[in-house]
């Protein structure tokens, strides 16, 4: 899996830092900015799909 790197407001990394770790929904960051990632693309291609702007697969 590839890695990356990116920089995160202090506060946002803190509301993250919240949700991870034992009494957290994800077990560690990686796995709450992937699981945010996916929300949002999923989000996004329904707002794409309400406009007619995705490509039939």
């Amino acid at each position: 899996m590839p890695k990356i790197s990116v920089e995160i407001p202090e506060e946002l990394l803190a509301d993250l830092d919240d949700h991870v770790g034992e009494n957290g929904k994800f077990v560690n960051r990686s796995d709450a900015v992937r699981a945010s990632i996916r929300k949002t693309l999923d989000i996004l291609d329904d707002i794409d799909a309400r406009h007619g702007r995705l490509d039939d697969e």
